[in-house]
């Protein structure tokens, strides 16, 4: 058995880690539309003037710790998931500074293309740990020898 780095928060954490990596990672995409949505209609109220969405960025905090704490259970996936989570919010961090140009600029706000495409990959990562054999799924899944 491996030893518990984080003793009590492993006990509480460590066997739902995945399912709550899969919703953080789901909100992130409902929050990253909302923020979108907003910033469109912050655009049309005044130009120049975007803030961020504040929900989207407690989602991204939330993604990123939970993401690190992941990394302590399991150090390869977790790496590559911590990794892949940094580049996505380092992603939106530009997205967001692009808005502002537009805005400033009086053009019409895109949709943020890059990190919607990270959150697809972070997502699908996600979904590749949970579903396929040595996840929490292990047990319920019967690998047929050829």
């Amino acid at each position: 058995m491996d030893p518990a780095i984080l003793g009590p928060i492993d006990a509480i954490f460590s066997p739902i880690i995945e399912p709550i990596l899969l919703i953080g990672v789901v909100i992130n995409l409902v929050t990253r539309h909302l923020a979108h949505r907003s910033h469109i209609r912050q655009n049309e109220e005044e130009k120049g003037s975007l803030k961020r969405f504040v929900f989207h960025e407690i989602s991204n905090g939330v993604l990123i710790v939970f993401s690190l704490y992941y990394m302590t259970l399991h150090h390869h996936g977790g790496m590559v998931l911590s990794l892949m989570v940094l580049a996505m919010i380092l992603a939106d961090i530009f997205e967001f500074e692009a808005r502002l140009v537009e805005s400033r600029g009086g053009m019409e706000i895109e949709l943020p293309k890059g990190s919607m495409v990270g959150s697809a990959l972070v997502l699908v990562y996600i979904l590749y740990i949970i579903i396929l054999p040595a996840g929490p799924l292990d047990q319920f899944l019967t690998l047929i020898p050829i």
